[in-house]
């Protein structure tokens, strides 16, 4: 169900969307991995388009992640939650929790897309059941219960991870039906027998990433992937990636923790392959 109205109230106050539509920049962004919504704060004020709340491989359940989305929400940041796995009940639960938009991992299939699309579109563009009286507060201005409805099709983003040899086979036929479609080099880079060790990345790998990218822009969608800090960030923002994972909350604690212990100890900072 569409609104019709490219000025509705969810476009408006989807900050990342509103990147992707009116502004010529990447959209930069973190990783919350550990639950607290103090923690999402602290990265919402962090100067970040978007968060991701890592229900995957991070410590987010169920209840983590509904504190997590309203935290980033309220201070004007996009909230994306990647999903556990591909159920529509994790897709619902995402949703209703008032995300912007989710990211489904470990896409195998054209059909696992289609799936997942149904899952979070209400009908008669999906099958999403309506009920939520939680979601419509994560945007602002906030909709009316009627208003979410008529708006979350056109206004809530779909992305779904490239990250395996069945997904990049098909990535050009992937690619027109989400808004986004996500790299992540390390589960790629291990189903395509090309593991980034130590932080290097094989020229296979490379090439794999650069399809990806080329069959987003041909689509007229959008790319992104998951780097390792800002110097990385930065290299694939120079090469036209438009969404931008810079760093996770749990490995940039754990840096910063260390470096300034090394520092304290009169050794400078360490020196650390690119890890997750």
């Amino acid at each position: 169900m569409s609104s019709g109205n490219p000025t509705s109230k969810m476009l408006a106050a989807n900050s990342l969307k509103q990147i992707f539509t009116q502004e010529n920049r990447p959209a930069m962004g973190v990783w919350q991995m550990l639950p607290g919504a103090n923690i999402s704060r602290i990265l919402a004020r962090s100067g970040a388009d978007w968060v991701m709340v890592d229900c995957e491989h991070g410590n987010i359940d169920d209840a983590a992640m509904h504190e997590a989305v309203p935290a980033i929400a309220a201070l004007g940041v996009s909230p994306i939650v990647r999903i556990p796995d591909l159920q529509p009940s994790m897709v619902k639960r995402a949703l209703d929790s008032g995300a912007h938009g989710i990211l489904a991992p470990l896409i195998r299939t054209v059909e696992d897309v289609k799936n997942l699309v149904t899952a979070a579109k209400f009908p008669p563009e999906g099958k999403r059941g309506f009920g939520s009286p939680i979601a419509m507060q994560n945007f602002n201005p906030m909709p009316t219960f009627t208003e979410y409805l008529q708006q979350a099709n056109e206004s809530l983003l779909t992305m779904v991870q490239i990250e395996t040899q069945e997904a990049l086979d098909c990535v050009e036929e992937i690619a027109p039906l989400v808004d986004v479609i996500f790299i992540g080099p390390f589960d790629l880079g291990n189903n395509i027998g090309h593991p980034i060790i130590e932080g290097k990345m094989d020229p296979e790998l490379d090439e794999a990433i650069e399809r990806i990218l080329k069959a987003a822009v041909t689509a007229g969608k959008k790319c992104g992937i998951f780097c390792t800090g800002g110097e990385q960030a930065k290299q694939y923002a120079d090469k036209g990636f438009h969404m931008i994972s810079v760093a996770t909350d749990y490995t940039l604690l754990g840096a910063a923790m260390a470096d300034s212990l090394s520092i304290a100890r009169g050794q400078g900072k360490q020196d650390k392959p690119a890890s997750y």
